[in-house]
């Protein structure tokens, strides 16, 4: 019996790679720079952050600027309106988006090449040029419905879905049509109906893409700002953005405090950290299996 002698391979790193490896790194590092000085100047005081030269680590840290920004009386009220319209938002999104890309991928109907192309279309219009008529929209239909009327958490959500709708159908467009329809086939062979087939076996494969397009949803409709402007003009009726602002100028009345502002920016960014870290496995799944060739 002859013993073969293991082979030790040698693995040879190319330069371009380590290049490339170098870039990224960099790349990565310019890309999470103002999210660490946010959270820096945030935890810093006020007078600390604007000694000259600055300090790139954390040193005196407090949380008084947190504690600030919270107390503010307009906070709690923005934090409400925020995730009222983002919630409501969401739902009727992924409802209407998922039924508009069952029917574009699973069904030949007259008009769908049209439907799609449409889709394609209305994501090309700059959001400037609608506010007129959305102003004026949400001020005809709160004559008649106060509820779909400006200042309002539906009138806002009817807004924030019209321009979130389109590129979701495209997206979940694209997971439907990654799930084989012979699978559906094969359960109905096995005795189940079409609906069971499709809520047992379809429906799960699609869940990644629900989350991926949920995410998308969401940081829409929770960082919009010049929308919101438009359709809540009143005072009291203010999402987070708008919220921001104002915060903002009336730190900039009294001499900018740009910890508080800072820490202001840091609390709104903490509920899209907390839905990531809850979603993220199955968001990276389904932006995987959203790239298929039809």
């Amino acid at each position: 019996m002859t013993v073969t002698p293991l082979r030790t391979t040698r693995r040879h790193i190319r330069p371009g790679k380590i290049a490339f490896d170098l870039l990224g790194i960099v790349v990565a590092l310019g890309w999470a720079f103002p999210v660490y000085w946010m959270i820096l100047s945030a935890l810093t005081p006020n007078a600390r952050l604007r000694q000259v030269p600055p300090s790139f680590l954390p040193t005196n840290t407090t949380l008084v600027n947190f504690k600030r920004a919270i107390t503010d009386p307009g906070f709690l009220p923005a934090l409400k309106m925020s995730l009222m319209i983002t919630l409501l938002t969401v739902a009727i999104v992924l409802i209407f988006a998922f039924l508009a890309a069952l029917a574009v991928s699973r069904f030949r109907f007259r008009g769908r090449k049209s439907f799609i192309l449409a889709i394609l279309i209305i994501q090309m219009l700059p959001a400037e040029g609608l506010f007129i008529a959305q102003y004026k929209m949400l001020s005809t239909l709160g004559e008649s419905v106060p509820a779909l009327g400006l200042n309002s958490v539906l009138g806002v959500t009817v807004l924030y879905s019209a321009a979130i709708i389109p590129f979701t159908i495209w997206m979940l467009r694209g997971f439907v049509a990654g799930v084989p329809l012979e699978l559906e086939e094969a359960a109905m062979v096995d005795g189940l109906s079409r609906t069971q087939a499709f809520l047992r076996i379809t429906f799960p494969l699609l869940a990644p893409g629900l989350v991926a397009s949920g995410v998308y949803a969401f940081l829409q409709a929770w960082n919009e700002f010049t929308v919101a402007l438009v359709a809540l003009p009143a005072g009291p009726a203010h999402t987070l953005p708008l919220w921001l602002r104002e915060f903002l100028n009336a730190s900039a009345n009294r001499g900018l405090d740009w910890a508080q502002v800072m820490a202001a920016s840091t609390i709104i960014a903490i509920p899209v950290v907390i839905f990531f870290l809850f979603v993220q496995n199955k968001m990276t799944s389904g932006l995987v299996s959203g790239a298929v060739k039809e």
